[in-house]
């Protein structure tokens, strides 16, 4: 099944790697890893359904203190200090450094539950966000729940809009300078993808650092929009904006091989694309996995994984790009363990 704001999806008909598919006719789920593997689910039906309620037990999540990082604050401080190296050598302008946490997952014999679909609706009630969505497909290796708040592609007919997002903050007041050029910087990196791509002359920027509220932060949001060239498709189109500029940096070239060396584990779901397609209407949203669990069965023993970044520049300090990254793993943290509450604080 499939869960996108008011839609469900059910009745899988079949499933693919080739995002050609696309093009063709249908309602698809579409989960692709940021390494580039796209899964994409035909469903046979399509209902309005609001996320129900959080079920009591349907959900158990890892305990607050299982979680472990790819990289602790010493090693991704050292990577804040390492891109600034790079950027003063004129290597790259922008990078993103991230880190993904794990926790084992309670076993379904000791009373766990793993229902991707159960962790949504508490998301939806402790973190909403506009990308919301689920993919639950385990026998294909995909179990994504997403909260993101940021649009990767949104298609109506031919026209093509992206909403990067870069500068977080607890209050406005938090943005700093480095936060407005980091955004402006991803913003030309976008245009120029969608640019490959687009109609020549046909790309713009109708909204530039716009300030959004979502639970517990800011972001700094933007808008670049297109209109898809004669000939240009799903295939097209994701090869040139794929990974989603924002979580990689610029040049993109530049930025992916330093988060080859930096980065200790693969990003999975995280940084890549979480979203739906409607062949037949010609219509699609897809969001940046960002603020997204995903279960990795895997192992011996059953992972929930959750992934947490910042985008470094020459401004950036090593510490505060911890912090950021805290910031923005901390409520949904809470929400997966089961600590958050009501009010907003985590439980002590």
């Amino acid at each position: 099944m499939a869960r996108f704001g008011g839609l469900v999806a059910s009745g899988l008909r079949d499933v693919t790697h080739d995002p050609a598919a696309l093009d063709s006719s249908g309602f698809w789920a579409v989960c692709a890893d940021f390494e580039g593997r796209p899964v994409c689910a035909r469903f046979s039906t399509v209902r309005r359904e609001p996320v129900p309620p959080p079920v009591p037990g349907a959900w158990r999540g890892p305990a607050a203190g299982d979680w472990t990082s790819s990289l602790d604050r010493d090693a991704y401080t050292a990577g804040v200090r390492r891109i600034r190296e790079y950027i003063a050598a004129g290597e790259v302008y922008q990078a993103n450094l991230c880190r993904v946490l794990s926790a084992p997952l309670p076993e379904a014999g000791s009373g766990g539950a793993a229902d991707v679909d159960a962790l949504t609706a508490l998301l939806a009630r402790g973190n909403p966000a506009p990308y919301a969505g689920t993919i639950r497909l385990p026998g294909h290796g995909v179990e994504v729940a997403t909260a993101s708040p940021e649009l990767f592609l949104r298609r109506d007919g031919r026209v093509v809009e992206s909403g990067p997002i870069k500068g977080t903050g607890r209050t406005e007041g938090d943005l700093l300078e480095k936060d407005h050029a980091e955004n402006v910087m991803i913003v030309d990196l976008v245009r120029n993808d969608l640019g490959r791509v687009c109609a020549t002359g046909s790309v713009t920027v109708p909204d530039l650092c716009v300030v959004e509220k979502h639970p517990g932060l800011v972001h700094l949001v933007s808008t670049v929009r297109g209109r898809l060239a004669e000939g240009a498709g799903w295939p097209e189109l994701l090869a040139a904006a794929f990974p989603p500029g924002s979580v990689t940096g610029a040049p993109k070239s530049s930025a992916l091989r330093i988060i080859t060396e930096l980065e200790r584990a693969p990003r999975g779901p995280y940084c890549g694309a979480v979203g739906w397609v409607d062949a037949d209407r010609g219509t699609a949203s897809l969001a940046v996995g960002i603020r997204t669990f995903w279960i990795d069965r895997t192992g011996p023993v059953p992972l929930l994984r959750f992934g947490t970044g910042a985008g470094i520049t020459w401004g950036s300090d090593p510490e505060r790009e911890w912090d950021e990254t805290e910031l923005k793993a901390s409520r949904l943290l809470a929400v997966a363990s089961g600590t958050f509450e009501e009010t907003g604080r985590t439980a002590q």
